[in-house]
C-alpha cells in the first residue's frame, strides 16, 4: 500500500512540475517580444516588397519632414512608448494599431489609406514590448488600451478614426468600450479580424497548433500571466467590451480565416449595440483582407467614414 501511494505522489508531482513547465513555456511563446524587434530596416524592406506604392509615399513624407518620432510614457509602470506622427493639419485624425510581434511599420499601408486616401493626420503606435516601444512581454492588446488613451489625448482632434487588425483589431475593440476623452465631436473604430477574447482565441491555438485541451495547461498559464503581468487571460475581452460600445464600429474580416476564426466576428459583431457594419472580404486569410480586396477595402472604410463623421 505505502509502494502504491509513493507511486502515486511521484505521477501527481511529475504531473504537477509538466503543468508548471509547460505554463512557463506557454506564456513566453505567447507574448515574449520578437527578438530583433528594433530591426525598422527588416521592417521596411517588407512593407515595401509587399506594398511598393508606400515607397514613394514615404519619400514624400521624409523629404518634407512630415513624419516624425514621438515618445510618451506608459499608462502603467513609466514605459517608454513609441509612435510615428504625421500631421496634416486636419481636424481630423487616425490611430492606426498593428498586431501580434508587428510594429507601425508593417501597417503603414493602412496608415497611407488614411493619410494619402482620406486626408487624416495619423498616428502610429507601437504597443509595449514591440517595435522601439519599451517593455518585457506583449499584452495582447488589454492593458494596452489605456495607452491608446493616452495617444488619443496627445493628438486629440475633432474627429478621430481608431482601426486596428488582428492583435490591433482587439485592441481597439477593448478600448472601445472605455470612457473617451472629452471633446472629440466624431469617434469611429474600424476592427479588422480581432478575436473575441485572449482565453478564446488562446484555447483555439493550443488545440490548432498542439492539440492540447485548455485544462489545465491554459488555466496554469493564465494564472502566471496575473502574478507575473497582472492580468488574466479571462479578462482580456474584446466581446465584452465592445457591449459597452457607443460609438459606430466596422467589422471587417477574411472568410476564409483560420488564424482568428471568422465565426468570432459574427459574435462580435452581434454584441456592439448601436451603429455598426460588417464586412466579411471574400477569400482572405487572416489579416490579409486589404491585400486581397484593396480597392474594395478602401472603399469600404470610405463609405462607413462618410456615413459616421
Amino acid at each position: 500500500m505505502k509502494k502504491l501511494l509513493y507511486i502515486l505522489l511521484i505521477v501527481v508531482v511529475l504531473l504537477l512540475a509538466a503543468v508548471v513547465g509547460g505554463s512557463f513555456y506557454m506564456l513566453d511563446y505567447a507574448l515574449a517580444p520578437e527578438t530583433n524587434r528594433e530591426d525598422t530596416d527588416s521592417c521596411f524592406n517588407r512593407l515595401f516588397e509587399v506594398y511598393p506604392e508606400t515607397v514613394s509615399w514615404l519619400d514624400s513624407l521624409r523629404q518634407a519632414g512630415a513624419m516624425r518620432d514621438t515618445f510618451m510614457l506608459s499608462s502603467e509602470g513609466g514605459k517608454r512608448l513609441h509612435a510615428r506622427y504625421i500631421d496634416r493639419g486636419s481636424n481630423k485624425t487616425a490611430i492606426v494599431i498593428h498586431g501580434w510581434r508587428d510594429c507601425s511599420i508593417d501597417f503603414l499601408y493602412l496608415g497611407r489609406m488614411y493619410e494619402f486616401e482620406f486626408g487624416y493626420n495619423l498616428v502610429m503606435p507601437d504597443v509595449q514590448a514591440c517595435g522601439l516601444s519599451e517593455g518585457e512581454a506583449i499584452r495582447m492588446g488589454w492593458k494596452d488600451r489605456r495607452d491608446m488613451l493616452l495617444w488619443m489625448k496627445m493628438f486629440q482632434t475633432d474627429t478621430m478614426t481608431v482601426h486596428g487588425v488582428s492583435m490591433g483589431g482587439a485592441t481597439t475593440m477593448m478600448l472601445s468600450g472605455e470612457e473617451m476623452p472629452e471633446g472629440i465631436r466624431s469617434l469611429c473604430f474600424v476592427s479588422d479580424c480581432g478575436y473575441t477574447d485572449v482565453w478564446e482565441e488562446f484555447s483555439f491555438q493550443l488545440r490548432d497548433q498542439f492539440g492540447l485541451p485548455a485544462f489545465p495547461l491554459l488555466y496554469a498559464t493564465s494564472i502566471l500571466c496575473g502574478l507575473k503581468y497582472g492580468w488574466t487571460f479571462s479578462e482580456a475581452s474584446a466581446l465584452k467590451q465592445v457591449a459597452k460600445c457607443n460609438y459606430p464600429m466596422l467589422f471587417i474580416h477574411g472568410e476564409n480565416d483560420t488564424f482568428v476564426p471568422t465565426e468570432m466576428v459574427y459574435r462580435l459583431y452581434d454584441a456592439k449595440p448601436g451603429e455598426k457594419e460588417l464586412w466579411i472580404a471574400p477569400g482572405a486569410v487572416h489579416a490579409k483582407s486589404y491585400l486581397r480586396h484593396r480597392d474594395d477595402y478602401i472603399a469600404t472604410v470610405r463609405e462607413f467614414l462618410r456615413k459616421y463623421q
